[in-house]
């Protein structure tokens, strides 16, 4: 299945990271020996087909296999190591008591399933090449993926544990341009990116508008606290587009999951059953059902009542974004823009490197040709709760795709090989604790 899980974090972003579903079963070679135990790891055996179907799997995903006798036997000897590793996390995870539930795994595996089936014309075709690559029916697949995802739940689980006690090592200077250029070969090509920041106008409504949104849920506040079915009045009248059918529900929440301030310090401060005053913030105006409350978390239902934004107040919202431009590109700092004139539900601040390719063709447009410093004129968005907003960009990084220079990314792998090193050292620990007997 997923093979080299513990090092996906530390190994990636340099060219080596962890393996991925297989793509589509694969089948063992023929002359296949008579299965036998290669390592014991506890009281558990490591089969010489577990050790194939893992490099069968790896092949799928475009490995190359060596060509000569002693490199398949290293490849060999590699994979079996990996597979002892993930087998110590596995009883790890049991023996402390850590658990996966049905939701944890079933989907990924119904996904992966979804996946190879997409792959065959019939299921007969499909069936077939189950059958092939030794893995049985469509039933049985499955079941074997279930497992595996299981499995891979279990150790991921264990070794964020496990990780949490992990010690840093140190890399010498030396050891990182090794690692630079043992990599060079395997490196993605550097995109194209560019980092901004960004103050979002959006339309604000009336007085007006306000006032009638208000006297609307204030009248369902009233109707609730008559005795008024939440959900049900949540599924007429909510304008909230994403939980209007599910009643108002919000699932469970922890503080600072990404709710706003003010509706996350109201739901905090009801116990379950309350019902809360009309509360306002950017979205509009708001009443809060807790359902139920754990251990830093909370279940909660809402309706939401918006003011109308009519077209007066998106071209209100156009010409304050012209007039933010225009101070900007004047000198007027940053911070007092944004306090005066950014929706507080946008992000702002120096955002992460993106791809430009990537970005919304609005972006796109207007960063195309800027250089760092540049401030853009405003431009739409798309909103998908209502009217349009209106966006300003200051251009801080441009940068060209090309290759990678050793200096661009010295203190990533310098982070990379220190974790890795620690991860070998707390498997390599894990090993004098556990009876493992390899047999190959």
């Amino acid at each position: 299945m997923i093979r080299r899980l513990l090092f996906a974090a530390a190994l990636a972003p340099i060219g080596i990271g962890a393996q991925t579903p297989a793509a589509a079963p694969q089948a063992v070679p023929p002359a296949l020996p008579i299965d036998r135990v290669v390592a014991i790891v506890g009281d558990q055996p490591v089969l010489w087909s577990d050790v194939l179907t893992s490099i069968n799997q790896r092949r799928a995903q475009g490995l190359q296999l060596p060509t000569d006798s002693v490199g398949q036997a290293t490849l060999a000897r590699t994979v079996l190591g990996e597979l002892v590793d993930e087998e110590m996390l596995v009883q790890k995870a049991k023996e402390m008591k850590l658990e996966v539930t049905d939701a944890d795994i079933t989907a990924g595996a119904d996904r992966q399933i979804k996946s190879v089936r997409a792959q065959f014309s019939s299921d007969d075709d499909y069936r077939a090449e189950l059958k092939k690559a030794g893995l049985g029916s469509p039933e049985e697949y499955r079941k074997s993926l279930i497992e595996q995802y299981r499995r891979q739940n279990l150790q991921q689980k264990a070794f964020a544990e496990l990780r949490k006690k992990a010690k840093p090592v140190n890399v010498t200077e030396e050891e990182v341009t090794a690692a630079f250029e043992r990599s060079r070969a395997d490196l993605q090509k550097r995109p194209a990116t560019v980092t901004f920041r960004q103050i979002v106008v959006a339309p604000k409504a009336s007085p007006a508008a306000k006032a009638k949104a208000k006297a609307h849920i204030d009248s369902l506040l009233v109707e609730i606290r008559k005795g008024g079915d939440f959900e049900q009045i949540a599924k007429r009248e909510s304008m909230d587009p994403g939980t209007k059918q599910l009643g108002g529900d919000l699932g469970w929440n922890r503080r600072g999951s990404g709710l706003v301030p003010e509706f996350e310090a109201m739901m905090f401060a009801l116990r379950p059953g309350d019902v809360s005053p009309v509360i306002e913030t950017p979205f509009g105006y708001h009443i809060i059902k807790v359902d139920r409350v754990q251990s830093a978390e909370v279940k909660a239902r809402h309706i939401l009542i918006a003011p109308v934004i009519d077209s007066a107040d998106v071209a209100a919202a156009k010409v304050e974004a012209d007039t933010v431009a225009a101070q900007w590109r004047r000198g007027v700092p940053y911070d007092s823009l944004v306090a005066k004139h950014h929706d507080a539900t946008e992000e702002k601040g120096v955002l992460q490197p993106f791809p430009r390719d990537s970005l919304p063709a609005s972006y796109t447009a207007v960063i195309t040709g800027a250089k760092a410093g540049d401030i853009t004129a405003p431009f739409q968005l798309a909103n998908p709760r209502g009217q349009p907003k209106y966006a300003v960009l200051q251009i801080v990084t441009a940068t060209d795709a090309g290759e990678y220079k050793e200096s661009e990314i010295r203190d990533q792998i310098r982070a990379q090989l220190s974790d890795e090193r620690s991860i070998r050292q707390l498997l390599d620990d894990m090993r004098k604790q556990t009876y493992v007997s390899l047999r190959m």
